[in-house]
């Protein structure tokens, strides 16, 4: 059996609610924050889930350093939403809470990679 692996189960999840949070954006005609903020937040777990059949440890490092980038821009685009209104406070609230956490998780991993050879 597969033993869980945290960090692609989060951001697959929040993906998820990435999906759901742009597609209300969408409904309020924020056209090019939605795509922003999809991209970057769909991107996160796509980026883990390459990691996981990277082709060496500089291939790993370097995807997830991609997917802790993607999510400090998930960041700003969530803050964006919740100051402009386009996003309700609790609903971008809890999705910054979940990419802040996801960010703290993949920079440590990058850090851990590149302390341990």
């Amino acid at each position: 059996m597969k033993e869980a692996n945290p960090i692609l189960e989060m951001s697959y999840r929040f993906a998820l609610d990435v999906t759901a949070a742009a597609r209300i954006m969408r409904e309020r005609k924020e056209y090019d924050l939605a795509s922003q903020f999809w991209r970057s937040g769909t991107s996160i777990g796509a980026n883990v889930e390459e990691a996981q059949a990277a082709q060496s440890r500089a291939d790993f490092k370097s995807k997830m350093g991609i997917a802790a980038k993607e999510a400090r821009e998930t960041i700003y685009w969530l803050r964006l939403a919740r100051d402009t209104g386009i996003l309700g406070p609790k609903n971008a609230e809890d999705l910054l809470a979940q990419a802040s956490s996801i960010q703290k998780i993949l920079t440590s991993i990058v850090k851990t990679t590149s302390e341990n050879p």
